[in-house]
This record gives structure tokens, sequence and C-alpha cells, in this order.
């Protein structure tokens, strides 16, 4: 191995953390809006639109994502492995994100086939810029605390990309389409494309590949796979990844239906009025009007204010969870923490199985618990794969970071594309409909199970798979030391 310098500046950990705020101003629109973007703006029938979403996020999973660890763990470049893919995808990337979120007058047939065009490469794009991004972070470093503060500096980006996307998106959207969604949406992802981009440039500029296997390592896909099909941490942890995406997508696709058919209309604007935010929001349209711009439409829409006030609450929470899960991590081991943490979080989800229509203030008090708890698991997740890379080298004396990489990519795909899938299948099967204004009781009962009960199974089965997962506090200690050894010593594969 090459520079085995340990601690990173401040300047790289933002500079690397930009790159996942670029990212997530795009996935957490997949995450939350991609089904209601095609069921009721661009009106793709509910069924078929969540086939296009399941169908490109597996090849995404089991095409791209694979293909990409191979490829990058094999890229050589004066710029390193996992960098100059950063640098090559950026402007597509935006381009791409922007033209899946476009409205082309194709006919029923057309608009299917350019939903699924778009959609699929938007998803490869992503698999080339975000693969090598996420393995990135296990080679910047080979000092676990120090990867635990540049988790812990990237989520808190991640989390800005995320209530930017849940709480701000859709007055956005209204904003910048002049109340007109279908020209909002593209307007408001033309301004994510740009900043984006620059984002990405950033992160390439400020980046340096520390862990570098030595130029004799010589290492086949076959060996690659074989090390893999032995590594029962990476076999954990991308299962665990694919149930953790289920549930994010299920109920952040879900919550805007919850809050636009479940949730009382009245005791939503009463909640708001009660809470202060009509006011708040009444100064900030005073001002964007006395500066000649389009007034925030939220105190006019009750549940869009709402669903808005829900998402931003628990996001800031979330990051006030991250900022424990450093030191809890440094001190228990991150899988325990991470485990305690899911699984306190879980309970709050279940808990909106008994929140009747009324009952905003609760639903909004168990989201912020939710996101406190969820928050500390954030960071950790990444940094276990990290972790599971060196796993692996500490076992074969081999170093294939994308590869291992891929486990998070993988699953984060197929949770990706089955939660988002089943928001529009559960909507479907309870018989759902999007020209209805108020729909029937099946397709309530539907949304609410899909937010707390459906919800919450994947969670609950994260925590009993961590009982297999073998890296403890013990066990990480012991893998840095040794691998830290072997660098210095220059020990290289046998």
């Amino acid at each position: 191995m090459n520079d085995i310098a340990q601690t990173l500046s401040v300047r790289e950990k933002v500079g690397y953390s930009l790159g996942d705020l670029a990212a997530n101003l795009i996935f957490q629109t997949l995450v939350t809006f991609i089904a209601f973007f095609y069921t009721d703006v661009y009106r793709i029938p509910v069924d078929v639109a969540g086939t296009v979403i399941f169908t490109g996020g597996l090849l995404g999973a089991f095409v791209f994502t694979p293909m990409m660890g191979l490829i990058a763990d094999r890229t050589r470049t004066r710029w390193g492995k996992f960098r100059p893919w950063i640098l090559w995808t950026a402007i597509p990337f935006g381009v791409l994100s922007l033209l899946a979120f476009s409205t082309p007058d194709l006919g029923e047939r057309g608009k299917v086939i350019y939903a699924m065009a778009t959609y699929t490469l938007l998803v490869l794009v992503y698999a080339a810029n975000n693969l090598p991004y996420s393995a990135l972070s296990g080679v910047l470093t080979g000092d676990m605390a120090q990867r635990n503060s540049l988790s812990s500096y990237r989520f808190v980006a991640v989390m800005i990309a995320q209530f930017i996307i849940q709480a701000l998106l859709l007055p956005l959207v209204l904003i910048l389409g002049d109340g007109d969604k279908v020209r909002g949406f593209e307007n408001t992802m033309l301004v994510f494309a740009v900043m984006g981009t620059i984002f990405f440039l950033i992160t390439f500029l400020t980046t340096k590949e520390r862990i570098v296997p030595a130029p004799e390592q010589k290492s086949t896909i076959r060996q690659d796979l074989t090390d893999l099909a032995k590594n029962t941490p990476w076999q954990v942890m991308l299962v665990l990844t694919v149930l953790v995406f289920v549930t994010l997508a299920l109920k952040g696709g879900m919550y805007v239906y919850y809050f636009k058919y479940y949730l009382d209309e009245a005791a939503l604007a009463n909640f708001l009025e009660n809470v202060g935010f009509n006011h708040l929001i009444a100064g900030l349209n005073s001002v964007l009007t006395g500066v000649g711009l389009t007034e925030f439409q939220w105190p006019k829409d009750a549940p869009t204010s709402a669903f808005s006030l829900f998402n931003g609450s628990g996001i800031i929470f979330m990051i006030v969870g991250i900022g424990f899960s450093k030191g809890l991590a440094d001190r228990f081991g991150k899988r325990d923490v991470f485990g305690g943490a899911l699984f306190v979080s879980t309970l709050c989800l279940l808990a909106f199985w008994l929140f009747p229509p009324q009952a905003v203030g609760l639903a909004v008090a168990a989201q912020v618990l939710h996101g406190f708890f969820y928050g500390i698991t954030i960071p950790l997740l990444w940094a276990m794969v990290a972790d599971v890379a060196d796993y692996s080298e500490w076992k074969n004396h081999r170093r294939a970071t994308a590869i291992v990489f891929s486990a998070i990519l993988i699953g984060l795909k197929i949770g990706l594309s089955t939660g988002s899938a089943l928001v529009a299948k559960i909507l479907a099967a309870h018989g759902y409909d999007p020209d209805l204004a108020v729909q029937s009781a099946g397709a309530v009962r539907g949304i609410q199970m899909a937010v707390s009960v459906y919800a919450s199974i994947p969670f609950l089965l994260c925590v009993a798979l961590l009982f297999f997962y073998k890296i403890d506090k013990m066990t990480e200690t012991r893998i840095e030391q040794e691998l830290a050894a072997r660098r210095a010593a220059g020990i290289a594969t046998p």
C-alpha cells in the first residue's frame, strides 16, 4: 500500500460530502416523488408506473452495479481508481436527472417508453457515479475513527439534501412552475442538475485516494467473486441494505398520499395554525412578493404544508442523531449501536398504525423520535461497508474495495426499486384512483398500513440479521491494527 496517512482535513471531508449532497438531490427525489410524478403529474397508469420503477431498479441492481464494481476496481488513472468516475459522470448525471422528470407529450404508449428509457439510463449513470463515490470513502483513510467522522460529515450533507427534497420540493415546484406542477418539476430539476454537477467537480478536486493496492497485487474477477462468496459480513450487509431501502422507499413514497388522503384536512389546518406555521409562511410570502417573486402556496394547501413540516422536523432530528453517531460507535462499536437505534426507530413507525386521522400532532412527534434514532444509524451503514472491505483484505490479503461496496449499491437499488414499486402496487391493490378527490376506505387503509406495519417489517428483519454480522467492536480494532501493520511493512499479496 502507498500513502497510509490517516487524518482527513475538514476541507476534504466537506468536499467529499458535497458529492453525496449532489447525488441525493436526485436520489431523494426518486425515493419520495417518482411514483407520485408518474401517476399524478405525467399521468402514467398506476400499475404500469410500478412496473417501470421496478424493472429499471432491477437492471441497476443486478447488471449496472456489479458491472461497475468490477470495472472501478480495475480502473487505472493518474487520479486513482474511483475519483475519475465522479468527474466523468458529473454532466451526464445532471442531464439525465432533468430528462427523467420532463413530460413530453408522446401518447400513452410513448410516455411509458420514455419513462422506462430515462429512468433506466438515470439508474445506469447513478451506478457509474455513486459506486465509485461510495468506494472512495474506503480508500481515503484506513483509520476507522476517521471513517466514522467522514460518514458523519457525509450524512449531514445527505440530510440537507433530504430536507430540501422532502420539506421544500413541492413548494419549489409550485414556485418555479407558477402553480403548474409539470413546468415546476422541470425547472426544479434543472436547478438541481446544475448544482449537482458543480458539487461533483468539487468532490473530485478536493479528495485523494490513500489506500492503494500494491502494484504487484493481481486478482481475477473469479477471485474477487470467490472472496465475496466467503465473506459473511458482506452477505449480511447486502441483505440488510435491501431491507433498509425497501422501508425508506416505501414510507418515503407513501407519505405524500398519507397526508393527502388519510390525515384529516381540517385537523392539519388547525395544527398548522396552532404551531404558528401559517404565521411564519405569511411573513416569508410578504418578503417574496415584496421582491417580485411568487409566494409560497403552503398556507392555502394544508396537506402540502403539513407534509413539508412533518418531513422537515424528522430530518432536523436525524441530523441531531447523526451528531451522536460517531461517539456511540467509537465507544460501543458500529454493529451494536446500529441495531439498538434501528429497533427503537422501528417502534416509532409502528405507532402510526394507532393514530386516527385527527392525530396530526402525534404523527409529527413520532416522526421526530423516529428521525432521531434512525439518524444515529445513517452514517454507520456506510462505515460498516468500509469495514467489510477491510475485513475482506484482512482475510484474503487482496483489496477489492469497489466490488465490496457494490453490496450497498446493489442493495440500495433493489430496495429502492422494490419499495418504490410497492408504493404503486399497494395503491393499485387497494383501489387507489388518482382522479378521485376522496379515496375509498380500502385505499385509505392501505396507505395507513404502508407507512406503519408494512414499513416496519423490513427494519425488524434488519435487527435480526445483525446477529450474523461478525465485526463487533473488538474485531474492528483488531482489523484496523493488523492492516495498519501490514501497510507500514509493505506486505503484498501472497
